[in-house]
């Protein structure tokens, strides 16, 4: 399907539900906000006793535990519109993009819990946000009192040890809630170790051996306040949030008289505030309207040292200081003209900055970059309209239409600005031919949001890799055309199989740039082809009570002309495939659920002008186990290890097909076995 043949569709299906007969609309009795009906095949009602059995101690709890869905808080993009998660609450998303659905229900106790919707496909007056399938957790409404504590520990064998906790008190009062949250989080690396490196000519010949160690630490500390209450015949929702966060990370690798080491070590700050006003106008008319502001800082430095025998190697140094923002403001309205149609319209603003410097020394001699200094801002707005019309109660169609406009300006070493304008429709079809399956056919327009970082320049001092700044980015876009078939199965059992095809236009990867540099920028156009499967059996009919096996795995082929070699080849960054096998038990005599997952093979690659490089995971096993002896105590273990990990560089002698290897670098790394401790106490 082209993309003027989707557009036309789409807009095409939206015109004709605005215009549907209303006799046609009022056939269809699903209700997709407060209460589903036996009816709607596409909403799956979780009331607490489904959950019994694993004796949950939060919403989040259950909500992990609901079949066929996986928490997703989003992807921290930019804007609003589908940078959030799968998660509502009384049908609505939290105030603030960062206090995530997952964080919300992790502070709200199961005793707050009326019932748990999982939304498949679609339902009138749900936001899905670009999800084909979200949950929606209903709570009840009535005063209480709430606390959750927890503390928790990791220890590396050899490495650093990192501890964490958080404290969160909830109060509600009928429509009114408020409360506060304040943690110490911590921030690790899963893949540090040990083991031997190697490079080599590119005919196999030794050229040094060296001895590899490395470790990476961090945390951040924050403080959170919210408050909910009616105000003017509506309701309104503040968020407020700020914190100081750290990461360190260093390697060595030492040989015979020979020392390299590299370090980082960055230091921040952010906050944010978050205001949701929602009200009825009518019978059928509601609104919506949201505020946001976001900020940060940083400061951050990287230095490289070596000496390879012949005394110390001058220093490389890199320095990278700047501060952030965003702001948005977003409305809409919702029409309900049945109870099977609802119609949504509105429009979000959108001011994004970065101001950061760079400094690249070598043995304290400045080195030019290009884009070292900048200031990035963007200005963007957008239109939408959506449509969600339950044709019958097996049948549902969700459309809509974005028109974005943004201009992108920078400022400083490099004077730049850029207008662009995107439609992004999108159509959804649901079909349930009955409760237990499902397919849905998904046809839209995604456009990603540029990382304002990749306009400055940038360095991988542990790859010996520099990068500039390159103020001719422009968004990624892909049409994407996927079907999902789902069949449910022995109460908890289901099979899930989703093929996807993406149509990329501006593909973002590594181009190459004067001087030897190289640089995040567009290489043209691309595609990806995915087979998606997940699979979970109950195993009671096996004998072994309250256990699930699963798998899971999104194989992913890609493919892009490669800017400096015009050969075909994969795009950066992309997994091929990570298979996940799990089993999980819930032993309620003993009040312990417990599981084991293997992860067989997980990697992926970074092509660069000057340098290809690939790691490549193996074996990867976590087991865990939580026991509850009070209802309100729990105290989980787990450990994770796994075979190794490996990392392959290879370094060209020049950019002119075909391009001369230098050498290749192999690390051959034994990562650290570490175990997880974590006491949680509610009240």
């Amino acid at each position: 399907m082209t993309r003027k043949t989707l557009l036309i569709t789409t807009t095409v299906a939206a015109l004709a539900m605005a215009f549907a007969p209303q006799a046609l609309a009022q056939d269809a009795q699903g209700d997709g906000s407060a209460g589903a009906s036996a009816t709607d095949q596409g909403i799956l009602i979780f009331t607490p006793d489904f959950f019994a059995d694993q004796n949950p101690n939060t919403a989040l709890d259950m909500v992990q535990r609901v079949p066929g869905f996986s928490v997703s808080d989003g992807d921290g993009g930019r804007g609003f519109e589908g940078a959030v998660g799968n998660i509502l609450i009384n049908g609505a998303r939290p105030a603030s993009k960062n206090d995530s659905g997952s964080s919300v229900l992790s502070r709200t106790l199961v005793a707050q819990v009326e019932r748990i919707e999982l939304i498949r496909g679609g339902a009138p007056g749900i936001d899905m946000q670009g999800y084909s399938v979200v949950v929606n957790v209903i709570l009840k409404n009535e005063s209480s009192r709430q606390t959750v504590i927890n503390a928790n520990a990791t220890f590396f064998d050899g490495g650093r040890d990192v501890y964490g906790g958080s404290y969160q008190f909830t109060a509600r009062d009928g429509d009114r809630t408020w409360g506060f949250t304040l943690s110490d989080g911590i921030g690790m690396s899963d893949s540090n170790g040990i083991g031997p490196a190697t490079r080599r000519a590119a005919d196999g010949t030794l050229l040094r051996q060296e001895d590899f160690y490395n470790d990476a630490y961090g945390g951040g500390s924050g403080i959170r306040g919210n408050y909910a209450a009616p105000l003017l015949g509506g309701k309104v929702d503040l968020t407020a949030r700020y914190g100081v966060n750290d990461f360190h990370s260093f390697e060595q690798l030492t040989g015979t008289g020979t020392f390299r080491e590299s370090r980082f070590d960055n230091d921040g700050t952010s906050g944010e505030f978050g205001a949701v006003y929602t009200r009825p106008l009518g019978a059928r008319l509601s609104m919506e309207t949201r505020f946001i502001h976001e900020f940060s800082d940083f400061d951050s430095v990287s230095t490289y040292n070596a000496d390879m025998g012949g005394g110390p190697e001058p220093e490389q140094r890199f320095q990278s200081t700047g501060e952030a923002s965003e702001t948005i403001a977003r409305s809409l309205v919702r029409f309900e003209r049945s109870e099977a149609l609802t119609f949504e319209g509105g429009g979000e603003i959108a001011y994004n900055r970065l101001d950061t410097e760079q400094a690249f020394s070598v043995g304290g001699t400045p080195v030019v970059l290009p884009s070292a200094s900048v200031v990035v801002e963007e200005t963007r707005g957008e239109l939408f309209g959506k449509s969600t019309w339950r044709v019958s109660p097996t049948l549902s169609l969700e459309s809509g239409l974005r028109l974005e406009s943004s201009t992108i300006s920078q400022s400083g070493d490099t004077e730049n600005e850029k207008s662009f304008f995107f439609a992004k429709p999108r159509v959804q079809l649901s079909w349930t031919p009955m409760a237990d399956t499902q397919v849905r056919a998904r046809f839209e327009r995604e456009v990603g949001q540029l990382d304002f970082g990749d306009f400055a320049a940038s360095a991988e001092l542990d790859s010996q890799n520099v990068l500039g700044g390159n103020a001719d980015l422009e968004p990624e876009d892909r049409w994407i055309s996927e079907v999902t078939f789902e069949r449910r199965f022995w109460g908890d059992g289901i099979v899930s199989i989703g093929l996807r095809h993406d149509e990329i236009g501006n593909v973002i990867d590594r181009i190459p740039l004067a001087g030897g540099l190289s640089a995040v920028g567009n290489i043209g156009d691309g595609t990806l082809d995915q087979l998606s499967v997940n699979i979970i059996i109950p195993t009671d009919k096996a004998g072994i009570s309250g256990g699930q096996f699963r798998f899971r795995n999104d194989w992913n082929s890609t493919e892009v002309t490669d800017p400096t070699t015009g050969e075909k080849r994969p795009i950066s960054g992309v997994r091929a495939r990570q298979p996940v096998i799990s089993f999980a038990q819930d032993i309620t005599t003993w009040r312990v659920n417990w599981s084991v997952a293997w992860i067989p093979v997980l990697g992926q690659a970074t092509y660069d002008p000057d340098q290809t490089f690939a790691w490549k995971g193996s074996d990867y096993f976590e087991l865990a186990a939580e026991y509850k002896p009070t209802d309100s105590l729990s105290i989980r273990a787990q450990v994770n290890l796994w075979d190794n990990f490996d990392t392959e560089r290879t370094v060209y002698a020049g950019r002119t097909p075909p391009r001369p290897i230098a050498f290749i670098e192999r690390r051959e790394i034994d990562p650290r076995t570490f175990f997880s401790v974590r006491l949680r106490k509610t009240f």
